[in-house]
C-alpha cells in the first residue's frame, strides 16, 4: 500500500490553493500530451523499472524523503510544507517568503528507497518563474563527499538546472571530489528559447562510459567526465543559493512544477 503524507499550510497561506491555481489552466499530463519526447533508441531498447506519474493526492513517502529537513541552505530553510501534490497528476515544490522576510525551499530524495547505477532517468517540468530560485533534478551519490576516483565515489549530475537570471539557458552540470577544496565541476549551457513556457523533458542517459543529456528529445550535451559507477538517489528541489539571481528581487511563491519522473533500464 502507498505511504502517504497529507496537505499542510503554509505560513498561513493554504497550499492546496496554490498548487490548483498553479495547475488548474495547464493540464496536460503525459499520457495525455501530443509529444513524446523519449528519445526513440531508448522506447526500443530499454523498460521502466521506476517512476512517479504524481497521480495520487499526497507525496507517497515509499518512494520519497523530504530531503534536508529543517537545514539552512544559502538564503533559504528546507521545509517539506513547500512540496504538494495537486490531485490532478502534478508535484508542485515552492520557494516562499514569510511576512518577516524568511524563505523556504523544498527538496525530495530517494535516498535509502531507490538507488541505482547507469540507465536512463526523465522527468517532465513546468519552469519557475521568478529571479532568485533555480530549479533542479539531479543525481546525487552517498559518497559524493569525497575525494579520490569518481568513478566509485560517485558525481553529482544535474540533469537539468534553470533560474531566470539565463532565462533561454538550460543548465547540465556535474559536480565531484567533494565540495571542498578538491571540488571540481564542469557543464554545459544550452540555449533554449522558450523554456520558460509551458512544460518540457528532461532526459540523462549513463552507462559506463559516458552521459548524454536531453531537452526534448534532443541530445544536448555528451561528455566522459568523471563518470559514476556508483549507485546514486534522484532529487527534485528547488534553492536560494543566488545562482538564480537576488531573491530581494524576486516575486513570491515561486513554484516548479513535476509531471513525472520515470528511471529505465536496457532490456539486455
Amino acid at each position: 500500500m502507498k505511504n502517504t503524507l497529507h496537505f499542510m499550510y503554509l505560513f498561513h497561506i493554504p497550499i492546496l490553493l496554490i498548487l490548483n491555481h498553479s495547475a488548474c489552466s495547464h493540464r496536460t499530463p503525459a499520457s495525455e500530451a501530443s509529444n513524446n519526447f523519449t528519445p526513440e533508441h531508448i522506447q526500443k531498447n530499454y523498460k521502466m523499472v521506476w517512476n512517479d506519474e504524481f497521480d495520487g493526492e499526497s507525496i507517497d513517502t515509499g518512494k520519497w524523503n523530504f530531503r534536508a529537513e529543517g537545514t539552512v541552505r544559502y538564503f533559504a530553510t528546507v521545509d517539506r510544507k513547500t512540496i504538494g501534490v495537486d490531485g490532478k497528476g502534478y508535484v508542485h515544490i515552492l520557494v516562499t517568503r514569510d511576512e518577516i522576510g524568511n524563505y523556504y525551499v523544498g527538496q525530495l530524495g530517494t535516498q535509502g528507497k531507490f538507488e541505482t547505477c547507469f540507465g536512463y532517468f526523465e522527468c517532465r517540468a513546468k519552469m519557475n518563474r521568478s529571479i532568485g530560485p533555480h530549479v533542479s533534478f539531479w543525481l546525487q551519490s552517498p559518497d559524493i563527499a569525497k575525494t579520490g576516483d569518481p568513478q566509485i565515489n560517485g558525481t553529482e549530475i544535474d540533469v537539468f538546472e534553470y533560474h531566470r537570471k539565463t532565462p533561454d539557458v538550460v543548465h547540465h552540470n556535474l559536480h565531484w571530489d567533494g565540495y571542498g577544496a578538491d571540488h571540481k565541476t564542469t557543464g554545459m549551457q544550452v540555449p533554449w528559447p522558450g523554456i520558460e513556457e509551458g512544460f518540457h523533458t528532461f532526459g540523462l542517459e549513463w552507462n559506463k562510459n559516458e552521459y548524454v543529456f536531453y531537452v526534448d528529445g534532443k541530445e544536448t550535451w555528451r561528455t566522459t567526465t568523471a563518470v559514476s559507477h556508483r549507485k546514486q538517489y534522484l532529487i527534485l528541489s528547488t534553492e536560494l543559493t543566488g545562482f538564480g539571481g537576488n531573491p530581494s528581487e524576486g516575486t513570491f511563491p515561486d513554484t516548479v512544477t513535476f509531471d513525472y519522473v520515470r528511471v529505465y533500464k536496457p532490456l539486455h
